[in-house]
């Protein structure tokens, strides 16, 4: 595994770990690569010191005296909690969810077979009824092309991750 120092354009900095320097290059080109601060798909590496093997893990020289480990430094807990989005995103996140379970509630979910679905119910061809799933833009603006209403979902951030 390779971990990378990573920043964003708009400045965010944060580390990510890759199984190699090929898998972070078409990830990246790919757009799956963001950053989890502002969720933008434009992030670049940073520069970075090699991770070297550290003194400590040398076995002592034959006749020296044994070293006491230290124990690792814990960090005391925030007195607040600590929120990596600002609470009008927080509300806005909280808002999707909502919309997302308010529609699983209200419509059958068709999956990939919106499109067909949709056009069945329009020609007459079953019942009409709310329904929801998935569909491409193009199989989208086909069906606004026949005069079909759909109304794209925002996606929920946390679902990219």
């Amino acid at each position: 595994m390779i971990r990378y120092a990573l920043s964003c354009d708009s400045g965010h900095s944060f580390e990510s770990w890759f199984p190699s320097s090929d898998s972070y290059d078409a990830q990246a080109q790919a757009g799956f690569v963001t950053c989890p601060f502002c969720d933008s798909a434009k992030v670049t590496k940073q520069i970075m010191a090699p991770s070297l093997g550290r003194a400590a893990a040398l076995p002592a020289p034959a006749g020296a005296p044994a070293r006491a480990e230290a124990a690792p430094a814990v960090p005391a807990p925030a007195e607040t909690p600590v929120s990596l989005v600002s609470e009008p995103e927080r509300q806005l996140r909280a808002m999707i969810r909502a919309l997302h379970e308010q529609v699983a509630r209200s419509a059958d979910h068709v999956g990939s077979n919106f499109a067909t679905e949709a056009r069945r119910m329009h020609y007459g061809e079953t019942e009409q009824r709310a329904i929801y799933g998935e569909a491409s833009l193009t199989e989208a603006r086909a069906l606004v092309d026949e005069g079909i209403a759909v109304q794209p979902l925002p996606p929920l951030p946390d679902d990219r991750n």
